[in-house]
Formats: C-alpha cells, structure tokens, sequence
C-alpha cells in the first residue's frame, strides 16, 4: 500500500452515477468477468444499468461513496438495505494503495447505527474483504451466473 497517495472521499453527487457506473463495469470487466458465465456478465450489466437502482440513488434509498484524486473519480461503494455493499470497484492505476479499504471504513462509520456490513464477495474479492476482517457465513454460491461468497463484518466501538 502506497502511503503517499492522497483522495477524498465523500458521498457522490448526484450526476456522477453513470461515472460511478462506468468505473464499475469497466472494472468488472477486466478483473471478474472472467469468472462468470455469459448469464453472470449479463446479470451484472443488467443490475448496473437498471434504471430502478439509479431511481433509489436519486431518493437517497442507495447511497453511493466515491474516492477521487484530483477531482476525478477512482473507487466506489454503494449501500444497500442500511448495511449491505453491493458494489465496491477501484480503478485499476489505485489497486494496493488503501482505497477500497478507506471506501469500507468510511462506509463503516456511515452506518454507525447498524453493527455489521454484509457483502455477497465476487471470487475476485474475497481474499481482500477477508484480509480486512470480514468473515464467510457460508459456501460460495452461484445465482443467475453470479458467483459469490456471503460475508460480514463485525463494526467495533458501537
């Protein structure tokens, strides 16, 4: 990890879905899709672009943490039902220089009122959620061609 990089973090405006968006399926693209079937590449550009998804960003119903350094966008988050992250990319230039880990801890004390995070883990991910001391609640699993492990983390100190 690079100490020397310096981001911000903050909630994402609302016109920067689609950046936030592309950051995801460019990402998935290179690093995961690999491990999915046709029907799993399918299900996750159907969720990504699904217009109901961007409605409940609108309303504040799915909340959205992005990383940038200087001014542009490099990692994202989103929240789901208060405490599930259903989506975690980072560009590929900032991989192992401590994004994704400060995108998890920010979100972490963005739900300070909940006590765990859940996160259904891509086989690409796992090794890193479990790194940062999320735990497996049980087998890998497949569902419309995703592959994933259920996880949670434990949030200390509330």
């Amino acid at each position: 990890m690079d100490e020397g990089i310096s981001f911000e973090i903050r909630l994402a405006d609302q016109d920067e879905w689609e950046d936030a968006m592309g950051l995801a399926w460019k990402t998935f693209l290179e690093f995961e899709a690999g491990d999915y079937t046709p029907e799993g590449v399918r299900s996750f550009e159907d969720f990504i672009t699904d217009t109901g998804l961007k409605r409940m960003f609108l309303s504040g119903d799915y909340r959205l943490l992005a990383a940038y350094i200087r001014g542009r966008m490099v990692g994202m988050i989103t929240l789901r039902n208060r405490c599930h992250i259903s989506l975690l990319f980072v560009d590929k230039r900032y991989h192992r220089h401590g994004i994704g880990r400060a995108l998890i801890e920010q979100m972490a004390r963005y739900v300070k009122d909940e006590c765990r995070l859940t996160v259904n883990a891509s086989p690409y991910g796992a090794a890193f959620y479990r790194r940062l001391g999320f735990r497996d609640l049980g087998p890998e699993r497949r569902q419309d061609g995703i592959i994933f492990t259920p996880m949670e983390y434990i949030i200390s100190g509330r």
